[in-house]
């Protein structure tokens, strides 16, 4: 098997695990932050860049990948990791849920998704096997099966509809999957807010054997609470022995509180998204660098990181890199955001080692000034 889950401890006072995904290109420490690459590169930042923070692994998107340059342009350049001069694991998704979030003419059928490209407004489709088929061709280490994404807040009726075609498309995605000795499938569990919609889809999924399982559908509107209470209902419902990745998730309190309870993979565009906007994250909380207290403050963005960024500049500089739409101004912050993220994570690890994540929890937020688990970021 391409991808398989090694538990190495449960944290006695937290329940969350420490663990590693081993995979074709490497190992990944878990719980783990995947920065996201969209467009086969992390935002600003060099894949040397990303090593030196020490990312086990990113996250590259199939849909915008498969509109350009195109599937069949990166394999014949050798695939995927070739192509970006990254050696380490890389996750593709599907491409559903940029199907279902950018485009606005679509149409949902049993075969696939008809849609218009975001880009020039070509008609596109895009069924379970051309998912693979992409993937496929990409070489990532872990693909994900084709979903759908159901909106927040949606019909009863709808979602159940909709996981139990997820469940037919995963099936399908399984059969079409080319490279199963190369490449790990992991399926989606669906099933909104609802309880036992997502008992039936983890039911329905884990059924398949799949090498991995993620938890889609969360962090798409609702109230952070409400994340976490499907969390809790879920994550027991998937096998102790495979990785689970909470899609779509990046606020250092979001984090926690989903390895809390038992994730051990994430994704989100959110520290590159708002570094670009100057927001930045701290060890004392949220720093937006626009700020105009900031003009002669020649102290580093955070005191207590160790970061590139950090260590060699000032808010001042950053503030007049930013003010001024200088793109190496966005690249130190983006640096900053990615580098606090993973350190972070290397501190979870840590502490679930040392049986103490709650602690590590209360600690942190007491730090970053979160006291209630919806003040996000």
């Amino acid at each position: 098997m391409a991808v398989t889950y090694e538990l190495i401890k449960v944290c006695k006072q937290s329940g969350a695990r420490l663990g590693r995904v081993h995979t074709p290109h490497g190992v990944i420490e878990t719980p783990a932050f995947m920065p996201v690459g969209t467009q086969a590169t992390v935002k600003t930042m060099s894949p040397e860049e990303l090593k030196e923070m020490d990312a086990h692994i990113i996250l590259s998107n199939t849909y915008h990948l498969w509109l350009r340059p195109g599937h069949d342009l990166i394999r014949n350049a050798g695939g995927l990791h070739k192509f970006m001069n990254w050696d380490r694991p890389i996750l593709t998704d599907s491409g559903g849920f940029q199907v279902f979030s950018l485009s606005n003419m679509r149409k949902i059928t049993e075969e696939g998704v008809e849609f218009r490209s975001h880009l020039n407004g070509d008609r596109l489709f895009l069924s379970p096997e051309k998912a693979m088929e992409i993937q496929n061709s990409l070489g990532s280490d872990i693909m994900m099966a084709f979903d759908e994404c159901p909106p927040y807040p949606a019909e009863y009726e709808y979602i159940k509809n909709s996981l139990e075609r997820t469940t037919r498309w995963a099936e399908r995605c399984l059969k079409a999957h080319a490279r199963p000795q190369d490449q790990g499938l992991f399926a989606i569990v669906q099933g909104g807010m609802h309880a036992d919609l997502r008992k039936q889809s983890a039911a329905d999924l884990t059924s398949m054997d799949f090498p991995g399982y993620a938890i889609g559908g969360l962090s798409v509107g609702e109230p952070k609470h409400l994340m976490y209470e499907v969390l809790e209902e879920t994550i027991p419902l998937l096998p102790t022995g495979k990785p689970r990745y909470l899609m779509g998730v990046g606020s250092p309190d979001a984090l926690l509180e989903g390895a809390i309870r038992g994730v051990d993979m994430f994704d989100c565009v959110l520290p590159t998204r708002i570094a670009r906007n100057g927001t930045t994250m701290t060890s004392g909380g949220r720093v937006n660098i626009r700020n105009a207290k900031y003009a002669e403050d020649l102290g580093p963005l955070d005191p207590d990181c160790g970061c590139y960024t950090c260590r060699n500049y000032s808010r001042a500089y950053l503030r007049h890199l930013i003010k001024a739409d200088e793109t190496f101004g966005i690249r130190l912050t983006t640096y900053h955001n990615l580098h606090f993220l993973l350190e972070m994570m290397r501190g979870v690890r840590q502490a679930i080692m040392e049986d103490r994540l709650l602690d590590f929890r209360d600690e942190f937020f007491t730090q970053y000034g979160l006291h209630d688990n919806d003040k996000g970021f």
